[in-house]
Order: structure tokens, then sequence, then C-alpha cells
């Protein structure tokens, strides 16, 4: 909790502190619900939410986070590390959870509370920047907001952590507490090997030489900011040609940026000699150009006057200067939500720019120094008056609670599994087993697993059509699989004695 609403007596005396307390749980409880229904009506994905859940679940029993469904499924083998696939060792932290509650819906409660957690230190920031009508608007800002909404639509993942720490970073080093700051851009360190940008980012800023709102001035700030874009940019080099790779995994496999070069060196020496088209990268797709102005479109453009700004451009350019992995473009994945904590801040401190800059131009003009809390409240209205375009009008959609009878069809199939098995499961499947089997996703290529579980009708991930599942499914029964249970939706099949074969590649 920051320092404003823990420590100093007469915030002991305030309200804010329990309005404060009852909006984070109100918000964690209202994310927890989205999540726990998507679970229970079979929508959340053995990618990823099953893969978390394994590598959690070894943390918990003091092993490496083996995860075998990504192992297994991108051909890293049976124990595989999660460390080689993105190097997120905070997310060791929840293992105690699991010795309460070893299940994937731990994940998402736990998911709930990080992205709610930044809720008091985003309002310390704003209310001594621009007053306490416009701390309470920035936080139901940020939490109705459409990245966070797309953050919580998707499983759980370690961006869930982003928000909070962003959010630390930020109050802390307003506050003047650096050493504060520094501990927690080094905690986001640990979240994934490209949160270094993040960090980077932010040293821009500071190498800038302008101020937080309402920042006393700091001698060494760009000294600082230099700290960070060397900590940040190095850290990201290092976890991933150094410490992914050490963990079993591959320096260059998210490598996306084949249309400038094979790797880092060709790419820069590419983009300097071939300015124009690097940079026409950012606008194809235009799916890029879409979701960076949704980005700013409900905070009224003003991050845009704001150098605070700089920080989510290094990460937001990683994405979007990409030919590859059209996951990173888009809107609703959980990729946005590492950055609307710094973008809200920066609305915040664009608007009280233009107030100084009013103020200087016309002294007279008193009116001006409402400008924050208005922006404050015209944002508020705008990110309201767009949830029903993003995850969150889910909500109020009926059909989001209802089982269908693919859902139940789901149950049934995953309640004919018994405990303690290997099973090769299909991706919707998955998260129901992973308590208490070894799950692997049901992918092209048998792994002669002694269960299996396929779907039968719609085509889900990574099988593109139904044709191609049920060959699937032939397949097994012409080597020796027998049906335990089917219907329209889903078979589930075994082998009894069967013996998994990790080692087979698609």
């Amino acid at each position: 909790m920051p320092e404003d609403l823990a420590e100093r007596p007469a915030a002991r005396r305030s309200p804010h502190g329990y309005v404060l307390a009852a909006m984070v749980v109100l918000v964690a409880v209202a994310y927890a619900v989205y999540e726990l229904t998507v679970y229970r009506t079979y929508r959340s994905s053995t990618y990823d939410l099953v893969i978390f859940d394994q590598a959690v679940r070894s943390y918990s029993h003091f092993h490496l986070p083996v995860a075998i469904v990504k192992g297994v499924h991108n051909n890293f083998g049976a124990q595989f590390t999660v460390l080689g696939d993105h190097f997120s060792p905070i997310i060791a932290v929840l293992a105690p959870l699991y010795w309460i509650s070893g299940n994937p819906k731990t994940l998402l409660v736990a998911q709930s509370v990080l992205l709610a957690g930044a809720i008091p230190w985003l309002w310390v920031y704003a209310r001594r920047a621009s007053g306490t009508f416009a701390a309470y608007c920035v936080v139901v800002i940020y939490a109705v907001s459409w990245p966070v909404a797309a953050a919580v639509a998707f499983d759980f993942h370690e961006t869930a952590f982003v928000p909070l720490l962003s959010a630390v970073l930020l109050e802390r080093y307003q506050a003047g507490r650096r050493v504060h700051a520094v501990l927690a851009a080094c905690l986001l360190l640990l979240v994934k090997e490209d949160i270094g940008l993040l960090v980077a980012g932010f040293g821009l800023f500071l190498v800038t030489g302008c101020r937080l709102p309402a920042q006393e001035k700091y001698a060494r700030q760009r000294l600082l900011g230099a700290a960070f874009v060397v900590g940040g940019v190095g850290w990201t080099l290092v976890a991933t040609h150094v410490f992914i790779p050490a963990f079993g995994g591959r320096g260059n496999y998210y490598w996306a940026y084949t249309a400038l070069g094979p790797d880092l060196p060709s790419a820069t020496t590419h983009a300097i000699a071939h300015p124009v088209s690097t940079l026409q990268l950012f606008g194809t797709p235009s799916i890029k150009i879409t979701t960076m102005t949704w980005l700013v479109v409900p905070l009224l453009l003003l991050p845009l006057a704001s150098p605070l700004t700089l920080m989510v451009i290094p990460a937001l350019a990683a994405r979007m200067g990409s030919n590859l992995f059209p996951n990173w473009w888009g809107e609703e994945y959980q990729y946005n939500a590492e950055l609307i904590v710094p973008l809200v801040a920066a609305g915040l401190d664009g608007a009280l720019r233009i107030n100084m800059l009013l103020t200087r131009l016309r002294p007279i003009w008193t009116w001006t120094k409402r400008i924050g809390p208005a922006w404050a409240a015209g944002a508020l209205m705008v990110s309201v008056a767009v949830i029903p375009k993003f995850a969150f009008d889910a909500y109020g959609q009926s059909s989001f609670y209802r089982l269908t009878p693919a859902d139940r069809a789901a149950a049934t199939a995953a309640g004919h599994v018994p405990d303690g098995v290997v099973v090769e499961a299909a991706s919707l499947i998955g998260p129901h087993l992973s308590a208490r089997d070894t799950v692997l996703l049901l992918d092209k290529t048998p792994r002669w697993a002694p269960w299996v579980v396929a779907q039968i009708s719609d085509p889900t991930f990574p099988i593109s059509d139904a044709a191609a599942q049920k060959a699937r499914v032939t397949y097994l029964e012409t080597n020796g699989y027998r049906p335990v249970w089917h219907d329209d939706f889903y078979v589930v099949l075994t082998k009894p004695g069967s013996v998994p074969d990790y080692t087979r590649h698609g």
C-alpha cells in the first residue's frame, strides 16, 4: 500500500483508504467472475493456461517450472522448463498458492487480484498530481480499460504483474523514493525478458529531464535514466540470448523481424539503410494502426502531449515493427495491458502540461486549473462508452454465463478421464484435466498417450478443421484405441498400456 494511505496519520483518518480497499476488492471480484466464467464454460485454452498451471505446480514442488504440454507440442522435450520459452521467474511467487489449491482457477483468481492491485498506487500518483476527483476517475479508467479487459479475457499470463509493478514504479519515483522505484524496476525485469524495454522506456523519459507531475527535482535524474536504459535493454538481450538458451530454449525463437534481417545486427543495419521501408512496417498491416489508435483515443489523445509516453515506445515498437506473430498487433490479447498504466499516467500528465502552458500564456485564465480533473472526467466517460466494443461487454450478455450443449459435452468427456493419467486433450478440455492429470495438447502428431479426448465438431487449436480432427480419431482407432464415450462434440479414447512417445515431431 502506498505510504500516503498506509503511513500518514491524516491518511489513516481519511475514508479514502477504505474506499480504495473496497474498490480493489470489488474490481478483483469482478475480474475473477469473468475469468472463472470463461473457465466454467469451457472457453479457457490449454495454450496458455495449462502451460502456466504446469509451471507453477512444478515450482510448488520446488522443481524447475517444467511444462510438458509446451515442451512436447513445440518439440523442446518433455522436461522443458518455461524459462526456456520466456524468462519469467516472477511467477514462482505464486507457487505457495498451489499448496492451498493446486488448480488453474487459482491462477485466474491470482491474476484478478494482481490486476486490481495497481489501483491504490495509481490513485496516489494521480491524487498528488491533480487531486482526489481526478484520482478516482483515473483508477476507474484503468479498471475498465480495454487492455485490462483483454488480459482478463485471455486465460492467465505473466503480464498480470506488469500493471501493478509499473504503477509502483511511477508512484515511488514521483514520491522521491528512488530506491523503491529501482526495486520495482528490477521486479519488472523478472516478469518477462522483453519487459526490459518498458524499463528502458522509463529511462528515456528520465533522460529528457522532464519530471512526473508533483515530483520534486532530482539532480541525477538523467544519470539514473541512462542506467534504466542500459539496464533495461541489456537485460532483454542477456535474458534472450543467455538465460533462455541456458534453460533449453532458443534465443531467436521469437525473432519476428525477418523482413529486416535474420538477427539483430543485420536488422539494425537494414533499418538504418532503409528507414522508409522500415517505418512502413509499423503500419502494415493496418491492424497495427488501429491498435495504436485505440490505445490513446479513450484517453482523449493526451498521452501524445506527455513525454512519459516514451515509457511505452520501445515495447510498443518491438511489437508493431515485426512482420511475424500477428497476435502482437491486435487488441484481443494480453500484450497491451503492459502499457496501460504508463499511458493513463501519461494522459493525466499531458493534461497538466497543457494546463501549465495555458497558464503561462494567459495567467488570468483561472479555469485552466481544472484541465486535469476535466480530462479525467472526459476520459472516464469515453472509456466507459467504448466498453461494448471490447471484452467487458460480455458482462451484460446472458449467453456469456450460459453453458451450451458443447460445454456440457466437454464436462462429460472430461469426467470419463481417470485421475493420474497422461492424456492428449483438445485445447478446451486441457484446463479441466490439468489439476489431476498430465495433459498434452492434442495436435497433429500422435503421442500415444493412454487416454485421448478429441473434439470432433468445431475446429480447435492447433488442428485447423473438423475433418482433420475426425481423421485424427480414425487414425487412433485403427491403431488400437477404443472409444469410451462420444457424442456429436467429443470422443474419449483409451489404449491401456500405451506408452507415451514424447520424442515425435509434428
